[in-house]
């Protein structure tokens, strides 16, 4: 397939599994389905059909594809692997009082919580249930660990997002939870039952581990930075009192004045007109955004240096540039 510089290389990978992501989305329509619950199907498809980019289940075709899988088991775990990430995003948009998500009214304010919550569980379920039908104990097991580390790491944010006390390696912990598992799992399940050596699982483990981390690093700073592909205004996490790791960068190198400007507006939530502006001029001037970016980078290249232990292959390539693209947000 010749490659055209022109087509991002999410798109360019979306071309290459178009095939398998078209079973992908009638298995998901088909088990997004209730007879006895129509609200199930509105709420998912709302959610499901808002036009996100599918990153993660296409990170596990591309997995088995690269580790020669020729079975169907893949596009299970490709659809497990998105009710996993829908589940949690009805679930988080509760959690973060949130009325916007992708441009578009969130589940929880077009319906309410109660549906949100419940729908997400739901949605839970049916992705145990597309893990078991593949047979492997060892993607079980992988998946599940997921969705408790997951959790875990909301929770961790629940705690540390709102203390100044909070460390860059707090931050990373919360990050490896509530973004960067699902991204790992997510490539070692495509290695996993394409029967690939403990070497190749690990390589894709920890591809898919670093590249979730420089996703929400670079997610975190363009909400201070600006952009139009979060579908977030500037400012969000600040108003949430997210101690996300700008932020946390600034702290460190803050002198009396400002730790007490940090305190008032982020961990009692005392945020007056005219504060955001501060909060931006302060992570300007503790260089904290540009700090920040170069952390994103980093984790980038790790993603890419994981990919070297892999068969040469287009999807290798097309791996490699979804790690450059993931941080070309922000250039």
């Amino acid at each position: 397939m010749p490659m055209d510089a022109s087509v991002k290389p999410h798109d360019r990978l979306a071309r290459f599994l178009a095939d398998d992501m078209d079973a992908v989305n009638v298995l998901i329509r088909k088990r997004m389905a209730s007879e006895h619950a129509p609200r199930i199907p509105e709420v998912t498809a709302h959610l499901v059909e808002a036009g996100g980019k599918r990153l993660r289940p296409m990170l596990t075709l591309a997995a088995a594809h690269l580790c020669g899988y020729g079975g169907d088991h893949h596009v299970k775990l490709a659809a497990t692997v998105e009710f996993i990430h829908t589940a949690t995003l009805l679930h988080d948009d509760v959690v973060d009082e949130s009325g916007q998500r992708r441009g578009r009214p969130t589940a929880n304010l077009l319906w309410d919580n109660k549906s949100s919550v419940l729908v997400g569980d739901y949605l839970f379920s049916r992705s145990f249930q597309l893990m078991v039908e593949t047979g492997s104990l060892r993607v079980l097991d992988i998946l599940a660990n997921a969705s408790a580390t997951i959790a875990e790491g909301e929770v961790l944010q629940l705690t540390a997002a709102q203390d100044l006390s909070t460390s860059e390696d707090i931050y990373l912990q919360v990050v490896r939870g509530k973004t960067a598992a699902l991204f790992s799992a997510a490539t070692e399940v495509g290695g996993v039952i394409a029967g690939a050596d403990d070497a190749t699982t690990k390589a894709l483990f920890d591809f898919g581990d670093a590249l979730g981390i420089s996703f929400q690093i670079v997610d975190d700073l363009l909400d201070y930075w600006g952009s139009d592909a979060t579908g977030k205004n500037i400012g969000d996490d600040f108003r949430e009192r997210k101690l996300t790791l700008p932020v946390i960068k600034a702290v460190a190198k803050a002198d009396a004045a400002e730790r007490d400007f940090w305190k008032r507006t982020i961990e009692k939530g005392d945020q007056r007109d005219g504060d955001l502006e501060h909060a931006l001029e302060l992570l300007k001037k503790h260089n904290a955004m540009e700090d920040t970016r170069a952390e994103a980078l980093k984790w980038a290249d790790t993603a890419k240096d994981a990919l070297s232990v892999l068969p040469a292959h287009a999807l290798r390539d097309m791996l490699s540039d979804i790690a450059d693209y993931v941080v070309s947000r922000l250039r």
